[in-house]
């Protein structure tokens, strides 16, 4: 059976909202989160779980996947809650909020548990998730409590 990964291309807002939640619940290492200041790009490389592929059936596994996250037309990145010098923290992400600007620019928050935020001002929404290579099973399905 060939490996279908999934490419997804974001140019507003709805589609933002598309691109969060399937990277809900994905972790990343802190090291593996890079801002191109000079191309104007903010690249992350996640371990996303597959929720689309538990929600298909009953037996199926819990899988993730090494997924590509690219911003383009980056003018300015901060963060809080993200020491730069530890680079081997991971963080969970949760969501991405997009706001756009009296400016027209874009602000984009992606935010992850405890606290963390990377925050992303942009010209135009322009963003890739791009999954590479192959799944593996995952032991645990994440879980969330009741609100």
């Amino acid at each position: 059976m060939e490996i279908q990964n999934l490419k997804l291309l974001a140019k507003t807002d709805e589609d933002m909202r598309v691109i969060s939640a399937h990277l809900q619940d994905s972790i990343v290492k802190t090291s593996d989160i890079a801002n191109l200041e000079k191309n104007r790009i903010f690249l992350m490389q996640l371990n996303r779980f597959m929720w689309e592929d538990v929600e298909k059936g009953v037996f199926r596994k819990n899988k993730r996947i090494r997924t590509v996250l690219k911003f383009e037309n980056v003018l300015k990145v901060t963060s809080k809650n993200i020491n730069q010098k530890k680079n081997d923290r991971f963080l969970d992400f949760l969501a991405i909020e997009t706001f756009k600007m009296p400016d027209k620019n874009y602000v984009m928050n992606l935010i992850f548990s405890g606290d963390t935020v990377i925050k992303l001002i942009v010209e135009a929404i322009e963003v890739t998730l791009d999954d590479q290579g192959a799944p593996w099973e995952s032991k645990n399905k994440p879980k969330h409590k009741d609100l």
